[in-house]
């Protein structure tokens, strides 16, 4: 599982939608363009691509951390597999290990790792889904950060894609109340 590149994209949201000034929120995504050793088939041992998973998260989480302005505080996980291959591929890349080292990074992970995936065409983006790390009922750091990769997944590939942020949606107004759905 050869790694073509990786991508960091880092956002500042210095103002909310309407243009009201907010406490600034940095949002930071890494990104991973790897080969998928089972494009084309539909293996039924996906773990090679459980153990890339957790080996990336090693190497890149710490890296996203980094350039937050502040504590982390909220994360997500996505993947886009490319055109040969199957949704179960990007699900063995973000789920069986790659949350050990994302909740290291971060310094907590009590809650679930909000996660997305899809397959998709060359430039295709996706909503990297982010929630609190540790309140997984905090509605005000329920959140996306869409995120894409230009010359990629190509049909053999898989992008993977981690996100932290140091803080909620600017201006949230949507309460932590009681739950009643």
């Amino acid at each position: 599982m050869d790694l073509r590149k990786t991508v960091t994209v880092v956002e500042t949201i210095e103002t909310d939608g309407t243009g009201k000034p907010c406490d600034p929120i940095t949002r930071v995504a890494v990104l991973a363009v790897i080969s998928n050793p089972f494009a084309g088939q539909h293996g039924e041992d996906l773990s090679p691509l459980f153990d890339r998973g957790g080996e990336l998260g090693d190497q890149l989480m710490a890296k996203a951390v980094s350039q937050l302005g502040a504590a982390p505080v909220s994360y997500g996980k996505a993947a886009i597999i490319g055109s040969n291959g199957d949704l179960e591929h990007g699900a063995a890349m973000i789920h069986p290990k790659l949350g050990k080292p994302m909740r290291a990074a971060v310094n907590g992970g009590k809650a679930l790792i909000p996660s997305n995936a899809k397959v998709g065409a060359v430039g295709c983006a996706i909503d990297l889904p982010l929630g609190h790390k540790d309140e997984a009922w905090s509605f005000a750091h329920f959140d996306t950060m869409t995120v894409m990769v230009g010359d990629a997944p190509r049909a053999d590939e898989i992008v993977l894609c981690m996100g932290v942020t140091d803080g909620a949606r600017t201006h949230p107004r949507v309460g932590d109340g009681p739950i009643t759905d």
